[in-house]
């Protein structure tokens, strides 16, 4: 009897594991996306390094121009474009980081993020030293006259007011203490970079427009895969709160 009920129960088992085990037609759950992930070492003594390198060469090249007689016959309008170039291009490097950890799923890109936009807001400030002291010497009412008559100087000027908040608040304990508000506040970097944008376009001359519309063009794929991004998170955020 013993053995007919062990046998019994055997069966019901493997008769219940059957019918819970997966169809091999029935689709199958998709597997977890690997992150792509650098040695902490490495990203310490190498990645970050090597980002340092590649943003003080513009300076480096510079300088180097600057004490050689390599700045041309107008060294003062070669400083002021080399700056302004290097500000735009590495905020839009900035602006970047954020589409690459999502497409990539590299999430150790963000520590990157801030050196970046670091390194904008300084050659946005030799950018504006450079009008100030060597253009301008210090003609303030010739400088007020500028920004209020000039739209390109106008929008130059309003971008970098709009990164000398972002700057300051780019520390840790400035995002523990602005909390929600700081993400908020740091999103003014797409308006300073498209302000950025329209200074260089409403600067140059019908021939020479095309390097600015490059940029503007970037700074165009930069916003529409942010929108794209947004949109794709929010079904998959709306059945996370289904869910719970």
């Amino acid at each position: 009897m013993q053995q007919r009920a062990g046998s019994r129960g055997e069966a019901a088992k493997a008769m219940s594991a059957s019918r819970n085990a997966p169809s091999p037609d029935a689709p199958r759950a998709p597997r977890p996306r690997r992150e792509p992930r650098v040695p902490p070492k490495v990203l310490r003594l190498v990645v970050k390094p090597l980002l340092w390198v590649l943003c003080l060469t513009p300076a480096a090249l510079l300088a180097q121009d600057a004490f050689t007689g390599g700045l041309g016959v107008n060294p003062i309008e070669e400083v002021t474009h080399r700056t302004g170039r290097w500000a735009l291009t590495l905020l839009l490097a900035t602006l970047a980081v954020t589409p690459v950890r999502r497409l990539t799923g590299w999430n150790q890109a963000v520590q990157l993020r801030r050196p970046l936009g670091l390194f904008a807001f300084a050659y946005a400030v030799l950018h504006f030293l450079t009008y100030i002291v060597l253009d301008q010497f210090f003609a303030w009412d010739a400088i007020i006259e500028d920004i209020a008559e000039r739209p390109y100087i106008t929008a130059g000027f309003a971008a970098f007011l709009l990164l000398i908040p972002l700057a300051a608040t780019s520390t840790r304990a400035a995002i523990r203490r602005l909390g929600r508000n700081w993400g908020r506040l740091h999103r003014l970097v797409y308006v300073a970079a498209g302000l950025g944008v329209l200074h260089f376009l409403w600067l140059v001359k019908a021939p020479a427009i095309g390097r600015p519309l490059r940029y503007a063009a970037v700074l165009a794929l930069l916003l529409g895969l942010r929108i794209v991004l947004r949109l794709r998170r929010r079904p998959a955020r709306a059945r996370a709160r289904a869910a719970g």
